[in-house]
């Protein structure tokens, strides 16, 4: 055995040595020279592969929308976007000196467009005004409370509620987004988990347990997600977002880049984005990025929600729409008086991870989420045991003086009933959405989201005694109401989160987030109404598209039965 292991050693050096004699030989010169060459136009070879490749998209794009332009409408908004950026990046490069944007104009622009088109669209639906009427009223109302209400920019505030309103109008009243955003709601992708949760935990998948159905997803998006953020993918995507918010509402970088980064990453991830600036950043800054925390979900959680039956095309519109609200209600709550230290999108570099390979990225990504799953099962544990205590309590106490039925449903129907009816929820449907936004507020989305789900479910098995079931128009709005993370239990997750990241700012944080708090709800709120501003149901009965704002269960089932 030695003997072999000894000529085995004695053969390999007998070749290394082989290998250096000839390396100058002329054996090797054809090989050294193909490298030189590659070296000398590495520059004309990335060129020429790049527009090989670009070549086969544009056949691959045309080949896709000649066969059915239909199908391949999300492939065209998306890649109209890549050329827009693209173009924007180039044109910045080598022209951004010599050009020069008029914000002014600009802004003159929008909003002279968009008071046109408001008086155009409500004098045609003019019950819509009274949803245009609650945005005026929590815009008024975070106003009131803003704790420098002199320092106030007002092109923020009214940046933000237009692009806010533009996303939300071409979501719900344009084919191509309509057509979009329903694509990215209706992919299976996320069905792909049944592929590991049946092998790992067989029939149970199919029993319908909520812990072997929608908590799984959350892994598989978490992973997925990690994968993209290694592929830079995510980081383009966030960057390309927080440009747009911050060259129009004039915010700075840090904190455009964070909220944008709430739309798909969870309120204590998006802040790792801006880790290294944390420190720095203003008392403002601060407030913007906690209520961008708030007034947004995660995407891996969505995933979830989507499990529930909520409609996803509405989710991640939500989410989208509530990025640059989300800036615009926090510079009105807690408007700037500082000079930030950031000014431009150069000053900021964003990490692309400490993953070697896309594996390593993808098994990271799973097992960060494994805390994310364990903390919302515990928490609906916890929630729903002292939600039923609480009820039980209620009950208790009110059947003392006659009233056994009051529970904390009941209650929230009667607060919040005025929320939900400024929002454009029917005066019929006001207190079972008005229970909603209390669940959510007080408890969280997750159980809010399942009570939506259970009242969706109603509507569609035909049950129709009142507070029992949900109409189209309502579900729509409550789905944007309830789309963050701003409830009581949060504050604790973003407290100790943030201040994790960067500890000498703990006072900071602890002093601004229970603002930061109500003023992501109120995010939430107008997003809802704007949806209750825009949306409005098509039918389409013998060949013709019937639209409605407000449609009631009876006659969309008379409609269907035609």
């Amino acid at each position: 055995m030695k003997r072999t292991v000894t000529n085995v050693s004695a053969y390999m050096a007998l070749s290394m040595c082989v290998v250096f004699f000839f390396a100058g030989s002329k054996l090797f010169k054809p090989i050294t020279a193909i490298e030189n060459f590659l070296k000398a136009h590495s520059r004309i070879i990335k060129y020429i592969t790049l527009g090989i490749l670009g070549a086969g998209y544009v056949a691959y794009f045309i080949a896709a929308c000649w066969l059915d332009f239909h199908r391949a409408i999300a492939l065209v908004v998306l890649t109209c976007v890549a050329v827009f950026f693209t173009v924007y990046d180039l044109v910045k490069k080598y022209k951004g000196d010599s050009i020069k944007l008029n914000e002014a104009e600009a802004f003159e622009l929008m909003v002279g467009l968009l008071v046109a088109w408001l008086a155009v669209d409500t004098s045609k639906r003019p019950e819509q005004l009274v949803s245009f009427g609650g945005v005026c009223l929590f815009i008024l109302g975070i106003f009131i409370f803003s704790a420098h209400r002199h320092a106030v920019r007002w092109r923020t505030l009214f940046w933000g509620l237009g692009l806010q309103f533009v996303i939300g109008l071409f979501v719900i009243r344009t084919q191509p987004g309509y057509i979009a955003f329903n694509w990215l709601g209706a992919q299976t992708f996320l069905n792909y988990t049944q592929a590991g949760t049946s092998f790992v935990f067989g029939g149970l998948v199919e029993a319908g347990i909520f812990a072997f159905q929608a908590l799984p997803i959350v892994i598989f998006f978490s992973s997925v997600m990690s994968v993209l953020y290694f592929l830079g993918v995510m980081q383009w995507v966030i960057i390309k977002i927080s440009w747009i918010m911050q060259i129009t509402m004039g915010t700075s970088p840090t904190e455009s880049l964070s909220v944008a980064g709430n739309i798909f990453v969870g309120q204590t991830e998006a802040p790792l984005l801006i880790r290294p600036y944390l420190k720095d950043m203003t008392k403002s800054e601060i407030h913007a990025v906690i209520v961008g925390g708030f007034a947004t979900i995660a995407g891996s959680v969505m995933g979830a929600f989507i499990s529930f039956g909520i409609d996803a095309s509405s989710l991640i519109a939500a989410s989208v729409m509530a990025a640059p609200c989300a800036l615009a209600m926090a510079k009105l709550s807690y408007p700037e008086t500082e000079e930030s230290k950031f000014k431009s999108e150069a000053e900021i570099k964003v990490d692309g991870g400490d993953e070697k390979n896309i594996l390593e990225a993808a098994s990271a990504g799973a097992s960060t989420s494994i805390g994310l799953v364990a903390n919302i099962g515990a928490n609906l544990i916890a929630f729903l045991a002292i939600l039923d205590f609480i009820n039980a309590a209620l009950r208790w106490l009110g059947g003392m003086v006659g009233y056994p039925e009051i529970t904390f449903e009941l209650i929230c129907s009667y607060v919040f009933m005025p929320v939900a009816f400024m929002m454009g929820i029917p005066v019929e449907e006001s207190f079972t959405v008005a229970e909603l936004i209390g669940t959510k507020l007080f408890l969280n989305e997750f159980i809010a989201y399942e009570k939506l789900s259970k009242l969706k479910n109603n509507r569609l098995n035909g049950i129709t005694e009142v507070g029992q079931y949900i109409s189209v128009r309502s579900e729509i709005i409550s789905t944007y109401a309830l789309c963050g993370f701003a409830n009581f239990s949060s504050l604790g997750i973003v407290i100790g989160g943030l201040s994790s990241i960067c500890p000498s700012r703990k006072s900071d944080i602890s002093a601004v987030v229970l603002r930061a708090l109500i003023t992501g709800t109120c995010v939430s709120l107008v997003n809802a109404c704007i949806a209750g501003k825009i949306y409005f149901i098509s039918v389409k009965l013998k060949g013709f598209h019937i639209f409605f704002t407000v449609l009631s269960f009876f006659l969309l089932c008379c409609l269907e039965e035609i």
